[in-house]
């Protein structure tokens, strides 16, 4: 598999640079997401049959779960989910890092968890994630909470099934009517959170 995956690689990284045709911005696409790919994300490409951790949302299964620790993707999304999501259910909590890694997935986005958390932090309001830019420092008060969001993004950085928000890159809490969220496509609504996509475009000849 691993020389497969090199010879794939390969292939898609010596694109001649000539004058970007659809086909080269396919494969642009396609190497971006071979390298943000993780392990466990390809492992399950590569062999389907292989179980995968059946998640059920309740507190009694991330109870269940042995502590998280993990590097600095996990840290990023433990840290985005304790500020966005922490007094959400944790469903609630499932579906705000399901957005954060289709962002990771799409080119609309910067393709690393903690390029996609603090995209934008440094312009007061200007983020896109609030807690990086509102001028308040960061501390983790609640250590219950924060043990109970990084077994989520443990389980979501190896590549757990996204299967609550129907591949939404966007959200926004329910006090709230943003201008971009009358053009988006509303995909599902969970806890205090409405969850958006935006509208697919069909290209015509």
């Amino acid at each position: 598999m691993r020389i497969f995956l090199a010879i794939l690689l390969a292939a898609l990284t010596t694109v001649p640079a000539l004058a970007e045709t659809p086909v080269d911005q396919v494969l642009k696409q396609e190497r971006r997401g071979l390298f943000g790919m993780r392990g466990a994300k390809l492992d399950g490409l590569f062999n389907p049959s292989r179980k995968k951790t059946k998640i059920a949302y309740t507190q009694g299964f991330l109870q269940s779960l042995p502590a998280a620790k993990g590097g600095e993707e996990w840290q990023c999304l433990a840290e985005a989910l304790y500020f966005e999501a922490r007094g959400e259910s944790v469903k609630g909590q499932f579906a705000v890092a399901e957005v954060i890694m289709n962002r990771v997935d799409s080119p609309r986005f910067p393709d690393t968890v903690c390029g996609v958390v603090h995209q934008g932090t440094g312009r007061k309001y200007q983020c896109q994630f609030t807690y990086t830019c509102d001028g308040h420092q960061e501390v983790i008060a609640e250590r219950d909470a924060y043990r109970q969001v990084g077994k989520v993004a443990k389980l979501m950085v190896n590549g757990a099934v996204r299967e609550l928000t129907g591949g939404a890159t966007y959200y926004h809490t329910k006090a709230v009517l943003p201008r971009w969220a009358r053009k988006f496509d509303r995909t599902a609504t969970i806890g205090v959170h409405h969850f958006y996509r935006p509208p697919t475009k069909i290209s015509q000849n």
